[in-house]
């Protein structure tokens, strides 16, 4: 077991245990681009919300989401409140029906919290027969638990880097089609093209996901309707909440509640 300290540095390629769990509180926390070469990893946060960036993708991971991250993906994991983090890395002889899968964002039902809770705190040294069965439990549970679309492709192009490395660390939010042409001294038909070509989406679209992500972020953390509302520039606490629910099909509330 691993318990960290804010800024504590931890290499898990260095570890010989086969599964390694560790826990910490952190804030304001970013990880910056790193990846395991030998180890798959699990990330998830029981309170708090991560938002992790990988080279073309950017996921946010709300207390009942889960990210399986396999070995060699390079991923930065970002957050800007109290998050209670817990990772747990598997050695790739071990990491059962994943090992070789892509990234994928999984619910968590309370019985795979309380696992990977127990698997985050227990003792690294002395693996035996009871272990063995909670991990059986966890591989169970995790290839039980339905997938879920908490992606947002990310531009790559570099006209943009500046200001997406802004939406990444949440320092500015995406701001209208023709504010961004002048921000960036580029063309509105350019811009569209570049994440019609990089993302799929058109710039509308995007933004559109980009504050959908951000505002689960913030309800997370505990902010009203209203102060999401304001923060993501909506015109009305109205207008947000028909907003959230075209995307995810129940209000706000209805949504945390519904996944507590």
């Amino acid at each position: 077991m691993a318990i960290l300290k804010q800024n504590e540095e931890f290499d898990a390629d260095s570890m010989k245990e086969k599964v390694v769990g560790i826990a910490s509180d952190m804030i304001m926390h970013d990880s910056g681009f790193h990846h395991h070469t030998t180890k798959a990893q699990l990330l998830y946060a029981p309170s708090g919300c991560m938002t992790v960036t990988t080279s073309d993708r950017q996921f946010v991971l709300p207390p009942f989401r889960m990210l399986w991250i396999p070995a060699c993906e390079v991923h930065r994991v970002n957050f800007r409140n109290i998050v209670a983090y817990r990772s747990i890395y598997f050695d790739e002889s071990i990491s059962g029906k994943y090992v070789h899968s892509g990234l994928k964002v999984l619910n968590v039902n309370p019985l795979l919290k309380e696992v990977i809770e127990r698997i985050c705190f227990w003792d690294w040294n002395s693996f035996c027969k009871d272990q063995e069965h909670i991990i059986n439990v966890l591989w169970d549970e995790i290839n039980a638990a339905p997938e879920e679309n908490l992606s947002l492709m990310m531009p790559k192009d570099k006209r943009l880097k500046r200001s997406a490395e802004n939406w990444t660390k949440r320092i500015s939010m995406p701001p209208m089609l023709k504010k961004l042409a002048e921000e960036i001294g580029g063309v509105e038909k350019t811009i569209t093209r570049i994440f019609k070509r990089e993302t799929g989406l058109s710039y509308q679209e995007w933004r559109q996901q980009w504050r959908l992500q951000r505002s689960i972020e913030l309800l997370v953390d505990g902010n009203s309707i209203g102060e999401v509302s304001h923060l993501l520039e909506f015109s009305s606490d109205s207008a947000f909440i028909e907003f959230f629910k075209k995307h995810t099909g129940s209000t706000p509330l209805q949504y945390l509640m519904k996944n507590e």
